[in-house]
């Protein structure tokens, strides 16, 4: 056990008090973990854009005060009761969602869907007694995608974490929690091009660069970036992406243009941007008889969209895919070998890197725009 294993520990956190406001850094307390619960040092985090949406408050349900961060890299300090799964010292990946390994969907083969840790943004507080593990002068403050890794120190449901090899370099291995691994899983576990295919992606941030990634891990020969931002068409030759295609220079829908480049249609199609036309362009631009588009973006929850069955009868499959198919304890640890065995390459999403007393920096990197990846250095 850790000499502060059962003990409060006050420790840096970076707390979001208004919508939209720089985080401030305040001295927090955060309490032991409860019944199967662990403690956890984290040691670098970065930013995802599901951070942005909710501190900005756009998500259902605005919580504050709030820590938030959901793409880390940590050690464990301390387990609580019934934990047999991890122990100290262990490096860990926290996920925004989980694997309980009890219900339907983690004894299923096909789904990563669990019942009790899947996302939940509007939950605040810890399952195990509702209560928050985070304070400051007795006030709670609230948790995060069940992870809150703007913090020093965080608890998580050991069913949220995923133990990895501990030669990985946790500064690199960070970003695999989420984004990368969303896009990369999307690609190699749901669209599955075999070698040789043309592959479209929709959408050149670090979701559909990450899907890229894999589709060039997979050996297509034609990987075609659609994207309305022709700044990202040089950086997105680094993963893969053979040719670009903007809708703004198009005077007829994108997925006819995409149909005559590739004589009438791609093998798949992965949609990275949560937008509803990019959707149907996904969808209608791959090929009859054998094509399979793939939804990743996440668009408003009233959003609609209109195809024609004749689509659907010609034989084109239409999947979703949440966290790139990937169950969190089970599958991730293999996307961190797959980086260690040089097959996957990390580094490249990693474009600007910031102490944690200046995380703000990071957040005005992201609403410029500017970069993929920010990794914060938590002991900085």
């Amino acid at each position: 056990m850790s000499s502060s294993a059962g003990l409060i520990i006050p420790c840096k956190a970076a707390v979001a008090w208004e919508a939209g406001k720089p985080l401030v850094m305040e001295q927090v307390e955060v309490a032991p973990p409860q019944a199967l619960e662990v403690r956890i040092q984290i040691k670098y985090t970065s930013l995802c854009h599901t951070d942005l949406y909710f501190w900005e408050a756009k998500g259902q349900t605005p919580l504050f005060p709030r820590i938030f961060g959901h793409e880390a890299s940590g050690i464990v300090e301390s387990v609580g009761e019934g934990v047999n799964d991890f122990q100290v010292g262990d490096h860990v990946l926290p996920v925004f969602t989980g694997e309980c390994g009890q219900c339907r969907h983690c004894k299923s083969e096909e789904s990563n869907m669990c019942d009790l840790l899947r996302i939940n943004t509007d939950r605040g507080f810890m399952l195990n007694d509702g209560k928050s593990r985070f304070s400051i002068d007795g006030q709670p403050i609230h948790h995060f995608l069940g992870t809150s890794t703007f913090s020093e120190y965080t608890v998580v449901h050991s069913g949220s974490l995923a133990k990895i090899n501990p030669l990985a370099p946790l500064d690199k291995v960070c970003v695999l929690s989420c984004g990368i691994s969303t896009g990369l899983g999307s690609t190699l576990n749901v669209a599955k091009p075999k070698q040789g295919s043309t592959v479209a992606i929709f959408g050149l941030g670090a979701v559909g660069l990450a899907a890229a990634e894999g589709a060039r891990i997979a050996g297509a020969s034609r990987i075609i970036g659609i994207d309305l931002n022709p700044k990202r068409f040089e950086e997105a030759k680094k993963f893969g992406v053979t040719e670009f295609v903007n809708p703004k220079d198009q005077d007829r829908p994108i997925q006819e243009v995409i149909a005559e480049m590739t004589d009438g249609g791609v093998d798949r199609s992965i949609e990275c941007t949560g937008n509803i036309n990019a959707m149907i362009s996904a969808f209608e631009c791959v090929h009859d008889g054998w094509g399979v588009a793939v939804l990743v973006g996440v668009p408003n929850k009233e959003a609609v969209f209109m195809t024609k069955p004749i689509n659907l009868l010609s034989e084109r499959t239409l999947k979703g895919s949440f966290f790139g198919n990937y169950k969190p304890r089970t599958d991730l640890p293999s996307v961190v070998e797959m980086y260690m065995n040089k097959k996957l390459d990390v580094d490249k999403f990693i474009t600007h890197r910031v102490p944690f007393s200046e995380i703000n920096k990071a957040f005005d990197l992201m609403l410029k725009g500017e970069g993929l990846r920010c990794v914060i250095d938590m002991e900085k």
